[in-house]
């Protein structure tokens, strides 16, 4: 294939792996991001001496996102190195002490042989099923989702049965464990997924195998690692960047993307990518004759949860709070039908803290901690200020309740992050913050297409496939990368 122009749509993890990919190849890529720095959803900023990463907080599947970088001629340790931690996180409970999951395996048996009899037991079968869904479903992820055949190969069929599609999480879990606790952690990781473990199918119980065998790691430097490395990649290869330029409109021709206008200006290209939301993209940018999906389309998909974010700096540290904490001392149920049954602000909700100066003290002042705050809330909700510092005083309240530490007088910064921002920020459909929910009737090529009904037009990023989260969104980018390439 001679040398294209290539116009790339936002600068997230999809959009900047499609550029490499797209630039190693010897195209001329440029990419257009309506925000003042690479990263998307996992942009950062500074205040009072505090780094805040804006996203994404956990760094899961070590080994697919250094495949990726493998797949770009890259070491990743050249990049930015990782650690594991030693405590992949604690869980607060409403009637049992702290869990604190290890990750050591023994230890881990250990503390789930505390939950219930042959808890350890239970726990190391259920992982080895989970470790097989995740291998089987490995190479599934780079699938472009064209159609269902994509999914029939060898190693589905072999392990039909064992991949569970059509059973929920929550029914593969209740079966096979009786503790609240157990069934807790393990219901847990498929909440990025945007639904409940009841609605989520039990395939993804792979995401176990991935929390408790592969681990919970942290990149030096924090979350924005990736962004950077992988910007630094695209620069190598003579990827141009335009930042602070949102782009207006998809130029169009006899059918053709043939570029596209960022403020006032038009650029001519031979192919153009969107990292940005799909939604925006074709609803927005698009002429209506050449939209996929209509706002019916839209309004019948199950969207992922939003959330209610804080980032704090405190002059003080929490000595009872680890790196990653679920405060899981309400009811889920509750919470959960309050995101996806009968949307509404919650009555009693669960929260997540990151608290990433227990890893890393390059992010808060010396003694300080820096914390991350999330809520998970339905999508679309209205906010304001008032309803965020009320739910604010709530998580404060619990914090202290459970840490045994006054935290009120030591906030020396606050900055909240809600529906409103990620629509503003990120365009974000119904403001939501991982997408398309996970459901059967929205896997693999029921996911909105790659390719548009506008000739050398393709989309990447969370709402397309293979789906939300770090390495699926960077595949993403890989897979709409090699749908150009491969054309003919």
């Amino acid at each position: 294939m001679q040398s294209r122009r290539i116009g790339v749509i936002g600068a997230g993890f999809s959009g900047l792996y499609a550029a490499c990919v797209l630039a190693k190849e010897g195209h001329e890529v440029e990419v257009f991001e309506k925000n003042r720095m690479s990263g998307g959803r996992s942009q950062t900023f500074e205040a009072e001496g505090f780094l805040f990463d804006m996203g994404p907080s956990w760094y899961w599947m070590p080994d697919l996102i250094d495949d990726l970088f493998s797949y770009l001629g890259e070491n990743r340790e050249d990049h930015y190195k990782t650690d594991r931690l030693e405590t992949a996180y604690q869980v607060f409970w409403k009637n049992h002490s702290p869990s604190k999951i290890p990750a050591e395996k023994k230890k881990l048996k250990e503390l789930f042989d505390g939950f219930e009899e042959n808890g350890g037991r239970k726990l190391e079968k259920f992982l080895h099923d989970a470790g097989v869904k995740y291998e089987v479903a490995k190479p599934l992820l780079e699938k472009p989702g064209k159609s269902l055949s994509e999914l029939m190969t060898w190693d589905v069929i072999k392990n039909g049965l064992k991949l569970d599609v059509f059973k929920s999480v929550e029914k593969d879990v209740g079966r096979r464990f009786s503790s609240d606790q157990a069934r807790g952690i393990l219901n847990f990781p498929v909440l990025f997924l945007g639904a409940m473990p009841s609605d989520i199918p039990s395939l993804y119980t792979l995401m176990n195998f991935a929390d408790l065998e592969l681990g919970t790691w942290y990149p030096e430097g924090g979350m924005h690692a990736i962004g950077k490395a992988l910007e630094t990649i695209a620069r190598k290869y003579g990827v141009k960047f335009h930042f602070n330029q949102p782009v207006e409109a998809i130029l169009e021709k006899d059918g053709v993307a043939s570029g596209l206008r960022a403020n006032g200006e038009d650029h001519t290209f031979d192919y153009i990518v969107s990292g940005a939301d799909y939604h925006f993209t074709e609803q927005k940018l698009l002429p209506k004759k050449y939209r996929r999906y209509d706002d019916k389309y839209w309004d019948s998909r199950k969207i992922a949860p939003s959330s209610l974010l804080f980032y704090v700096g405190l002059d003080s540290e929490v000595p009872n709070l680890e790196h990653h904490n679920l405060f899981f001392d309400e009811d889920l149920t509750d919470h959960g039908n309050e995101i996806y049954k009968t949307p509404k602000w919650p009555e009693k909700p669960l929260f997540y803290v990151c608290t990433p100066s227990k890893t890393d003290k390059k992010v808060a002042p010396e003694g300080c901690e820096n914390m991350f705050i999330l809520m998970p809330i339905a999508p679309d909700l209205e906010d304001n200020e008032e309803t965020r510092e009320k739910y604010f005083e709530i998580i404060r309240e619990r914090i202290e309740q459970h840490t045994d530490v006054d935290i009120a007088p030591h906030i020396v910064y606050k900055r909240s992050f809600c529906v409103s921002d990620f629509k503003s920020e990120y365009n974000s459909f119904k403001g939501n913050a991982y997408g398309l929910a996970n459901t059967i009737k929205q896997t693999a090529n029921l996911k909105p297409k790659m390719h548009s009904k506008l000739k050398n037009l393709y989309f990447c990023g969370q709402l397309t496939v293979p789906g939300p989260g770090i390495p699926p969104a960077l595949i993403s980018g890989k897979i709409a990368a090699n749908q150009i390439l491969n054309k003919s």
